[in-house]
């Protein structure tokens, strides 16, 4: 029998406290402690919700290794059983403005992560071509690649960005609030494309959202936040109906998903008013 498999992410007892020992001082999470286990060729999605300022980003920021937020005040934080030694390709970051380099074409965008992991990657430049025009037709933007991201929508911007992460096929996807900005039919296509693209590369995404209906959609499980220092006072999953392969706009109609969001607004509501 093979050895267990470590969690994809496991936080034990963390906490980050920025500008630590100074007046500004400011403590962003206190005593998270989760795990995410590496579930094979079926990735887990996680939603994160809770209010402005809980410290949502920061548990993203912290499995990515971002320097000026890692390591953590105290405790662990571990990705496959490992201790985060900074940022990698195997962990790939969406975030909420849109990310894209304006002096990169389309093309040139989605080819910055193939190229600067060329070595590791082993493959040719030809090879590294190819594949970011794939990905730029997967995520519906073929023709555009010699675009600016100036010359493009909001959400074809967003289409950019997710396909520069997902090209280096990461098994830890991070989205901090990835749709806020758009339109809500855009969102609905966003959403309707993450969904699709998750399936192919069987990863673990995280997302932070301030839509509970969003989170419902997407999330596998959906946690609840408290304020600053934020620790994640409740888990929901068994009320979250079936999402993997259905239409969002047709599941969001649903009665079923409706009161799967009325269940997390309700959880919600008695997090902020200080219940657990």
């Amino acid at each position: 029998m093979s050895a267990a498999r470590p969690p994809i992410v496991e936080f034990r007892g963390v906490e980050k406290t920025f500008h630590s020992g100074t007046p500004k001082a400011f403590t962003a999470i206190r005593e998270v402690s989760f795990r995410i286990d590496d579930i094979p060729e079926h990735g887990e999605f996680v939603a994160i919700v809770g209010p402005s300022g809980c410290g949502k980003s920061t548990i993203l920021n912290l499995i990515h290794g971002f320097p000026d937020v890692y390591p953590p005040t105290r405790g662990e934080v571990l990705v496959r059983g490992e201790g985060v030694a900074g940022p990698g390709r195997d962990r790939g970051m969406v975030f909420q403005r849109y990310s894209s380099f304006p002096h990169l074409t389309v093309l040139d965008n989605v080819l910055f992560g193939l190229e600067l992991n060329a070595s590791s990657l082993g493959l040719s430049r030809a090879a590294r071509s190819e594949l970011a025009r794939e990905w730029i037709a997967k995520v519906g933007l073929a023709g555009h690649e010699h675009k600016y991201p100036h010359q493009l929508s909001g959400g074809q911007q967003q289409r950019v960005a997710i396909a520069r992460t997902l090209v280096l096929k990461p098994r830890i996807i991070l989205m901090d609030e990835p749709f806020s900005a758009l339109d809500e039919p855009t969102r609905y296509e966003m959403q309707r494309l993450i969904m699709e693209l998750w399936h192919e590369v069987e990863a673990t995404v995280l997302i932070v959202t301030h839509s509970l209906a969003e989170a419902v959609f997407l999330g596998d499980r959906v946690w609840v936040m408290t304020r600053a220092p934020g620790r994640i006072a409740a888990e929901i999953k068994d009320a979250i109906p079936p999402t993997r392969d259905v239409d969002p706009l047709a599941v969001q109609e649903s009665r079923e998903f409706k009161e799967a969001v009325a269940e997390v607004a309700r959880v919600f509501r008695e997090v902020e008013a200080g219940g657990s």
